[in-house]
């Protein structure tokens, strides 16, 4: 008697929704107060400035499909934001299953920028480009890790030292980030080295922010910079066999804390992400304690 038919996967009873987007913005608070509407059936936090937004919600499939829909439609990116002209790339919605709802509220705050790094306010850089070709699908990550194992490329971690110790791509450096200006000083002092090396730099972070706004300031320093679109999350999302390449977990800002590389939650306790004997971490293991308590 043949064996039964394992049973079609359920869809998820919350879907968590990751997303960003550098467009002008007029009025961030006016935006500000439309997204609240929009967002309504979700929890979690917005992020507006007049460079765009960013965003992690969460909330049923289809709630979560209302408002992707009704944030596209609703022309605060522009008209047909999906769509932009010139070929452009769709925005990209990064989903990922929810056992722990991530968020205990909805949050829609407008701020100067929606991801500050302290980079250097000196000569006035580009806007940061999501659409150039110097993002890489993951199957091109892939490849280009194979150049980073022979010595051919550099592999930097853009997020803090608490996310890269708890997990990395394979052969990652860690440049030691504890506060903003971490990074600037580690990019500032290896530049040389890699420009005389003719290294490029391949550079990820969680969900692709960061490195589309740190990328323009690392080009003015004379480096070749290459950036994994979608970040982390993407590439997690649609490399089943993403475990060769991620080692350990990856910290998400939220109650779930850290998923492994089929973006499945874990049992890590945010004591065991956090460093109590520095002080940099310390107080960023009290503030996840009480929004996570919140």
């Amino acid at each position: 008697m043949p064996a039964a038919a394992p049973p079609a996967p359920q869809p998820p009873q919350l879907l968590h929704c990751s997303f960003y987007r550098f467009h002008p913005i007029a009025e961030p608070q006016a935006a500000a107060v439309q997204l609240r509407e929009l967002a309504s059936e979700l929890k979690g936090l917005i992020l507006l400035a007049g460079e765009g937004i960013s965003a992690a919600v969460a909330g049923t499939p289809a709630a979560v499909q209302a408002f992707e829909a009704a944030l596209l439609a609703s022309g605060l990116l522009g008209p047909q934001a999906d769509l932009l002209p010139g070929g452009a790339k769709p925005l990209m919605f990064k989903h990922s299953a929810c056992a722990t709802p991530p968020f205990g509220r909805l949050k829609v705050t407008v701020k100067p920028e929606i991801v500050a790094l302290g980079l250097p306010h000196g000569e006035a850089l580009p806007a940061p480009d999501e659409q150039d070709d110097t993002h890489l699908s993951p199957q091109a990550w892939r490849a280009l890790l194979a150049q980073v194992e022979r010595g051919q490329a550099v592999l930097l971690d853009n997020r803090n030292h608490f996310e890269w110790r708890l997990g990395r791509f394979r052969g990652a450096v860690d440049p030691g980030v504890h506060n903003f200006r971490d990074f600037v000083a580690y990019v500032e002092a290896h530049a040389p080295a890699w420009r005389a090396a003719n290294q490029p730099v391949a550079m990820y972070c969680t969900g692709g922010v960061r490195c589309d706004k740190t990328a323009p300031w690392m080009r003015s320093l004379g480096l070749q910079v290459f950036q994994l679109e979608g970040g982390i999350m993407n590439y997690l999302a649609s490399q089943p066999d993403a475990a060769q390449d991620w080692e350990g977990e990856c910290f998400v800002f939220d109650r779930r804390i850290a998923l492994d590389a089929q973006l499945r939650e874990t049992d890590t306790p945010l004591e065991a992400v956090f460093d109590p004997t520095h002080p940099d971490e310390a107080w960023r293991l009290q503030r996840a304690r009480r929004l996570n308590e919140a």
